[in-house]
């Protein structure tokens, strides 16, 4: 399984993703510091390496096997918009934002009209009453076409100008591109995901294997027979009535969907996701989160009634904030907000990474700075890697960096070491709810890797682009 998780900036996390286990498939689709030692020494030693062979890294992740962290979430209530952190072991990992003007369309559902079809593109662009059109891709049409049912149908056989059709927002609007769209339907609940005119059962993969097991048994139960079912984690030691209740709730969502999409008039909003701080406290907090602190007692309050009747049994972690200090400068959280701004991030021995963003991807530089070592350049560079490999995994996160990722290790000589470093990286990344593919060390000594990319970071939700020179960071000489 692929797990799944808000200008809002909405995390990918689970938030805007409406699984976390793999809905029903669709047709397959073609996819649209100093370093230590010279570039040439680099590029030398590389070529003695042995090509390896390719590996995913969302692999199946065994819950038994996780080390345990304290995890705590702060809800910060301000008059422009609502913050919400969450720490693992006093540090930010996660980070949302939520501003009454800026609100995210992930998991909205609209009745569309169809704007114009691109069967080059193999794709469509659907109005949907917002400031831009959606953008449907072939492989999230979900209609039969001519072809069968076991290929992807050509996109214009299935869709044409003025049709109208009902879809869901998968991804926010980004910089350019408007909101993508899905026309496979799928509604979350606390415990589960309802996935309308579907047959497939999932269970997340992120639970032990008995909890699998047994919640498996439950879904096989209860699962409407009309709807397919998706069992998240938050499930995890969930009664039999938790979940028929969370069912109850999310059917009759859905049949209201149904009835006003019957008797609207495209384009039309139908159904809009809960607001962030229920989203969040529905997707994230769950039997890993130790505390929930809240700084607001009416939405304490809301946060509780919604906590009691879906999880009664996690009530007694959710807290009222009584400190002297503002909550996030209590925990610490502005500063490291801040830090997290910035374009270089320090390491604890002394190295720093440097992130730069493009339009294409993302590339971090890993290096030693002010760390000399005491034994040899081979273990400094060990060591400095290693630190690197558990911040960036943090930093991807709390930045919500998605997309392509290029990392820029220190060339290590050491075979084992560079599988330790790779190791320590991944195991990192479990952690993160957002799904990820890390690649092996490639000749140059680069790692690769992939996460979904939702929504905006944190430095987009914080800033604005230069006005003087657009965001290139350079200013134009005159050139007569």
């Amino acid at each position: 399984m692929s797990d799944p998780a808000p200008r809002p900036r909405e995390k990918a996390s689970d938030i805007g993703n409406v699984a976390e286990a793999t809905p029903p498939a669709a047709p397959p689709v073609p996819k649209d510091v100093g370093n230590a030692g010279t570039g040439g020494d680099r590029a030398k030693r590389s070529q003695d390496r042995k090509p390896r062979r390719r590996r995913r890294s969302a692999r199946r992740r065994s819950a038994d096997n996780r080390t345990p962290v304290d995890r705590v979430m702060l809800v910060h209530a301000d008059p422009k918009g609502t913050q919400i952190a969450v720490l693992e072991e006093g540090s930010i990992v996660e980070h949302y934002v939520a501003r009454a003007d800026e609100r995210s369309l992930a998991g909205n559902v609209y009745l569309g009209r169809v704007q114009n079809v691109l069967p080059g593109m193999e794709a469509s662009f659907i109005e949907i009453g917002e400031s831009r059109n959606g953008v449907l891709y072939a492989g999230e049409v979900g209609l039969a076409g001519d072809e069968g049912d076991d290929e992807v149908p050509r996109i214009e056989t299935v869709l044409s100008s003025g049709q109208p059709i009902l879809v869901q927002v998968t991804k926010d609007p980004m910089r350019s591109k408007g909101a993508r769209l899905t026309a496979l339907i799928s509604i979350a609940g606390r415990h589960l995901v309802l996935v309308p005119r579907a047959k497939s059962l999932g269970v997340s993969r992120r639970l032990p294997d008995a909890e699998r097991g047994r919640l498996r048994d439950l879904a096989q139960g209860l699962r409407p027979q009309d709807h397919g079912l998706i069992v998240r984690t938050a499930a995890e030691g969930a009664s039999p009535e938790d979940l028929e209740r969370d069912l109850a709730r999310l059917v009759q969502i859905w049949d209201q969907i149904e009835g006003k999409a019957a008797t609207a008039q495209a384009p039309a909003l139908i159904y809009s996701e809960p607001e962030l701080e229920l989203r969040v406290i529905r997707d994230l907090f769950n039997r890993d989160v130790s505390r929930c602190v809240v700084d607001e007692p009416g939405l304490e309050s809301t946060l509780r009634e919604y906590v009691t009747a879906t999880s009664p049994d996690l009530v007694h972690r959710l807290e009222l904030f009584q400190g002297e200090l503002p909550i996030f400068e209590e925990f610490r959280v502005l500063e490291q907000i801040r830090k997290s701004l910035d374009r270089r991030v320090w390491l604890p021995s002394g190295g720093h990474l440097v992130l730069d963003r493009t339009e294409a991807m993302t590339v971090v530089d890993v290096n030693t700075g002010k760390f000399v070592g005491k034994s040899n350049l081979e273990e400094t560079v060990f060591r400095t890697n290693k630190e690197a490999a558990v911040e960036v995994a943090r930093q991807l996160r709390l930045r919500d960096i998605g997309g392509i990722i290029v990392i820029d290790f220190i060339d290590m000589e050491v075979a084992e070491n560079r599988d330790e470093v790779l190791n320590v990286f991944r195991s990192e990344l479990e952690r993160d709810k957002t799904r990820t593919h890390v690649f092996e060390i490639s000749p140059l000594g680069l790692v690769q890797m992939t996460r979904k990319n939702v929504s905006a970071g944190i430095v987009e939700s914080f800033s604005d682009p230069c006005p003087t020179c657009e965001g290139r960071g350079i200013l134009i000489h005159d050139v007569d």
